[in-house]
């Protein structure tokens, strides 16, 4: 079976079909009039007609390590980006501005004991768009504090990661939305850090390829 990458961008009708297949953003695969949104290896495997096995995941308390880990990355991060570049747009074709990358980077996070205690996960808490008070980097990072504070009651939990939760991609376990949300947090971190490069800022205490060790990364930092 062939597939054809497109780029919704310059090609409205395919806009257009997404949207008749209620498949409000990218990425997504489509075949004939079904079609998975996102990252979800079992249901893309199933679309196609593959096998797939799944990988192992990090135990849930390393994963609530390395989603701390890195959280605190983030808030360094956006603190680093100088305030005249903190409205300009870290990856190539979206338009999400470095200030409203370092938001969702925590509010990504913050669906997870959010998801986890009302046991749904809904597209558009990750569609969130920073409140207008958080206006400046320290401002987004003090928000990053709380979220790591709240994150951190929760994970304390005996329950923490128990049980299903429906999402907007399908099922999955506590440990499976935790491990996504680790990963979704790093790759967007990785943005981050290759955007400060790019302005030529020393990074601070950045994460290693040691810390990303175990997360289902892709390879593309865009």
């Amino acid at each position: 079976m062939a597939f054809e990458a497109i780029d919704i961008a310059a090609e409205p009708e395919a806009r257009r079909e997404l949207d008749r297949l209620g498949i409000p953003l990218v990425p997504a695969v489509v075949v004939g009039d079904r079609a998975v949104h996102g990252w979800n290896p079992n249901a893309l495997a199933e679309l196609v007609g593959a096998s797939y096995t799944e990988p192992s995941r990090l135990p849930p308390a390393e994963l609530a390590r390395r989603l701390d880990q890195i959280l605190a990355a983030a808030q360094r991060a956006i603190r680093q980006v100088p305030p005249d570049h903190l409205e300009d747009a870290p990856s190539q074709g979206r338009d999400r501005s470095a200030r409203q990358l370092g938001y969702h980077i925590f509010r990504l996070s913050l669906a997870f004991p959010d998801a986890m205690a009302q046991r749904r996960l809904p597209e558009a808490w990750l569609q969130e768009d920073a409140p207008p008070d958080l206006d400046d980097a320290d401002a987004v990072a003090a928000y990053g504090r709380t979220v790591r504070e709240r994150i951190g009651q929760w994970l304390a939990r005996p329950d923490a990661w128990d049980g299903l939760v429906e999402t907007y991609y399908g099922r999955q376990t506590g440990h499976e939305l935790l491990e996504r949300t680790v990963w979704h947090a790093a790759q967007h971190v990785r943005q981050l850090y290759a955007f400060l490069i790019r302005l030529g800022v020393t990074l601070e205490a950045p994460l290693t390829d040691a810390d990303f060790e175990g997360l289902p990364l892709p390879a593309e930092i865009s």
